[in-house]
């Protein structure tokens, strides 16, 4: 079974990014936000949606990756 949500530190591995990074685009708005859950204090994200963020798929993301 997949992992449907994704930590800071387990999204920053899929994408090959620094968990610096990761923060600074959600604080940026990089990421859509249909991406993100809040979980308490807590960020995950949504596999799916961010595949789809990456791939250039996601009607609500105005930027790619980068």
């Amino acid at each position: 079974m997949e992992k449907r949500l994704l930590n800071v530190k387990e999204l920053s591995a899929y994408l090959s990014m620094p968990e610096a990074t990761v923060y600074t685009y959600v604080s940026t708005g990089k990421i859509p936000k249909d991406c993100i859950r809040r979980i308490g204090r807590a960020l995950k994200f949504e596999k799916t949606a961010v595949d789809g963020w990456v791939s250039g798929e996601n009607p609500g993301a105005s930027s790619k990756l980068g």
